[in-house]
């Protein structure tokens, strides 16, 4: 027998886990209880300040949205016009010791002629190949040869996709793309070349919002402040130990269990196996493929440089440093890193020379954020990486070697990317279903495991739906309709709908289902 008995047990308190349960706060139905083995809720989009007072998130996060429902609670969370700063995104690809506007595809007119000549060729040979083609592409490497050509393919898309996902292009799929990943128009891109133009932005985040405080954290602590403390469990007694799927038992650290009549988990896949001793889903996740990612944060002394500027973040192609993405962080908040009056000694110079001075002096300053991705098909140096990352700043021209380093910060995180393989869909189409015979609903970024829906709106909304496909039996858009719901605004579920359900012509409520 349980210590404690609910209808829907929510694990996980990042995103996905606090929209099921904001969505059955909401409903107020079925009872609940929702557990995280941190001290704060967040998950993968959670926050981290170094001692000088540097925030670093976990990655590149930033707030832009395809659901109202997500919106509304955001807004509920943080309601004030000065919680949040908005910015346009400013975004760029270095290359050759260039700055080409993003996405590259889009504005070769930018780079040196040979490489246009190059990009251009291949452009006008693939969009020849797509008016004939009668098959699919295979994998990701074919749809980036079909959609952009050889030019492109060699020069960005290939060299930049192997340092984001750390698998070749070629091992990947490409149904995930939609959105994601803008085909170029071959007759704009040629005029922009004669003409000499840049295009303008592109994709669903061309502009975002940034909390003015706190990080992307922030955002969710909020989040989680606005559900009942009574249903909130933190650190040992809502760190699980075990799940035992047959009795619908869950066991924690500090030794309590809680039985639950529905599950909803947003822990990965193969952490989920793992505690449920499940030997055939332990099986069936090894054919899911993860890459880490490692987060490096620098923190500089002095102005923001003016080759600089508003920039927002900054990909990498080429070779020449170890990450694949920067993120001038400080740029999104001025609270992103110190005052100017805070002191702070330099921990050294950029070049790694000892500093003049150890005594603290005052700023400004300014902050830069790295991702570096790591896997079986492409090892990191992990030893010397934030040496290798400040020598990749340097080599880039993002910062000088006499620049002064007062902090820096290295966090790793195991589960970085869940990665869109040739076999991640064959293996999910098994996984799944088999957790949900068993009255578990398995979602969220590693939960269901599916790239193209593991933004944050995304990973909240899955957690929203699976609470609607448990409590009325409604299907789940954002899992199984990824593209559908990237193509809109879905403005169907509001925060302030009401859910008091009463029988036609009746006072009498009807029963909530279980």
């Amino acid at each position: 027998m349980a210590d404690v008995n609910v209808d829907v047990l929510v694990i996980g308190m990042g995103p996905t886990g606090l929209g099921a349960a904001k969505r059955l706060n909401h409903i107020n139905g079925p009872s609940w209880l929702i557990v995280d083995s941190s001290d704060k809720a967040g998950g993968l989009a959670s926050t981290d300040v170094t001692p000088e007072g540097f925030l670093y998130d976990v990655g590149g996060h930033v707030i832009f949205s395809h659901y109202k429902y997500f919106d509304d609670c955001i807004d509920e969370a943080l309601p004030k016009d000065d919680d949040w700063y908005t910015h346009q995104r400013i975004s760029y690809v270095r290359y050759k010791g260039l700055w080409v506007p993003y996405p590259f595809q889009n504005n070769i007119s930018m780079l040196p002629k040979d490489d246009q000549v190059k990009c251009i060729d291949g452009l006008i040979d693939s969009a020849l190949e797509c008016r004939v083609a009668n098959t699919k592409p295979k994998n990701f490497d074919e749809w980036i040869l079909r959609m952009t050509g050889e030019g492109v393919a060699d020069i960005f898309m290939r060299p930049y996709n192997y340092k984001v996902w750390a698998v070749p292009t070629t091992k990947m799929q490409c149904q995930w793309l939609g959105e994601r990943v803008a085909a170029p128009d071959v007759k704009t891109v040629t005029k922009n070349v004669i003409l000499n133009k840049v295009a303008g932005n592109w994709g669903p985040n061309a502009t975002f919002r940034f909390p003015a405080r706190d990080g992307t954290g922030g955002i969710w602590i909020a989040v989680a402040d606005t559900i009942p403390k009574e249903k909130k469990r933190f650190g040992k007694s809502g760190e699980v130990t075990k799940i035992d799927a047959e009795k619908k038992v869950v066991s924690f650290a500090d030794g309590t269990t809680v039985g639950y009549n529905k599950l909803v988990n947003t822990m990965a896949l193969d952490h989920l196996a793992e505690k449920m001793g499940n030997q055939e889903l332990q099986t069936l996740t090894k054919e899911l493929f993860y890459s880490t990612t490692h987060v490096i944060g620098v923190g500089i002394r002095g102005e923001r440089p003016e080759r600089i500027g508003d920039k927002c973040w900054l990909y990498f192609p080429e070779d020449n440093c170890n990450f694949y993405r920067a993120t001038i962080f400080s740029n999104y908040s001025p609270f992103n890193q110190p005052q100017a009056d805070t002191k702070l000694p330099t921990l050294y110079l950029a070049n790694g020379e000892k500093a003049e001075s150890s005594e603290p002096k005052e700023g400004p300053y300014w902050s830069i954020m790295l991702e570096i991705s790591q896997s079986s098909l492409k090892p990191v140096d992990v030893d010397n990486i934030l040496k290798d990352s400040i020598q990749g700043l340097i080599n880039t021209e993002m910062i000088r070697p006499e620049d002064e380093i007062v902090s820096t910060y290295h966090r790793a995180f195991d589960h970085g990317y869940p990665t869109p393989t040739l076999e991640r869909e064959g293996a999910l189409k098994k996984i799944l279903p088999k957790l949900q015979d068993l009255d578990i609903y398995s979602r969220g970024r590693f939960g269901s495991w599916r790239y193209e829906v593991g933004n944050q709106d995304h990973s909240f909304m899955l957690g929203v739906e699976a609470v609607d496909a448990i409590h009325s039996g409604a299907v789940e858009l954002t899992l199984n309709y990824p593209d559908f719901v990237n193509s809109r605004q879905n403005t169907e579920k509001r925060l302030l709908q009401n859910f008091v359900f009463t029988a036609p012509n009746s006072d009498k409520e009807l029963p909530i289902r279980n």
